[in-house]
């Protein structure tokens, strides 16, 4: 399938964004209403959300992402076509974070995509069709300095987009996760002495993830990497765990030196 069949086949659908208010989710919200597609803006920031919806002609829908499915049937007339699993928390810390920096961790990066697919499961497999983007990040194919809840929860919010994908593809379900490194974001800026070592020497823009996204689709792709040497790390993380890891470790070192 080529890009301009994509974009034929997105004309008119339902899709929703999460934690579009800005960075990634909006560049994706703006890039799936460029292509013809009725959406629906969600974010926990009412008014970043209504910016967003304005500038695209789309629809806000604030609130908790993990709620956001019913309120965006309403929305968009009864249907979701498209559901983009975008909304994370970038928790730092080490094994000794808060339980409850876990726990919203877990929650957001984790739950919220367990719950939307929960709840969109049973009409799309009616249908015997569905898109489930999920935003994930380099971080849940490898794992990030200093960010253990971020890193775990990330490789939850893979290993579940896997699952979905093995499990329900013949019925259907297309499947997409998205894993970037550094992209220039607030999320980026927060990440502070560990991002501007590790993610911002590399850093795209949101745009360019957007555009990762609908060239994977054009393919039909569940792996998106917005940077084509996290393929070049995964495999050798698969290949040798124990190098790997020392590499890794060599990075935690220098940070620690910096800091």
């Amino acid at each position: 399938m080529s890009k301009e069949t994509v974009v034929e086949s997105l004309q008119g659908q339902s899709v929703v964004v999460t934690g579009a208010g800005g960075g990634i989710g909006a560049a994706l919200a703006r890039r799936f209403a460029d292509a013809g597609a009725r959406v629906v803006v969600n974010d926990l920031d009412a008014d970043r959300a209504a910016a967003v919806a304005g500038e695209i002609g789309a629809t806000a829908v604030p609130g908790d992402a993990s709620t956001v499915v019913e309120q965006a049937r309403d929305a968009l007339g009864g249907t979701v076509d498209v559901y983009c699993a975008n909304a994370g928390l970038a928790s730092g810390g080490t094994e000794a974070a808060p339980e409850e920096v876990w726990a919203a961790a877990w929650d957001v990066n984790v739950m919220a995509h367990v719950r939307a697919a929960h709840a969109l499961l049973p009409d799309w497999l009616e249908r015997g069709a569905g898109r489930f983007v999920s935003t994930v990040s380099a971080a849940g194919l490898l794992s990030m300095v200093g960010a253990a809840p971020y890193s775990v929860t990330k490789h939850g919010a893979y290993a579940f987009a896997e699952w979905l994908s093995l499990t329900y593809r013949h019925r259907g379900l297309k499947v997409h996760a998205i894993c970037p490194q550094g992209v220039r974001t607030d999320m980026l800026t927060a990440s502070g002495s560990a991002g501007d070592l590790v993610l911002a020497p590399t850093a795209i823009e949101p745009a360019d993830v957007a555009d990762a996204l609908f060239a994977g689709m054009a393919e039909d792709r569940f792996l998106i990497l917005p940077h084509p040497e996290v393929a070049e790390y995964y495999t050798a993380r698969a290949a040798v765990p124990d190098r790997w890891l020392t590499n890794m470790n060599h990075i935690q070192q220098k940070w620690e030196a910096a800091r």
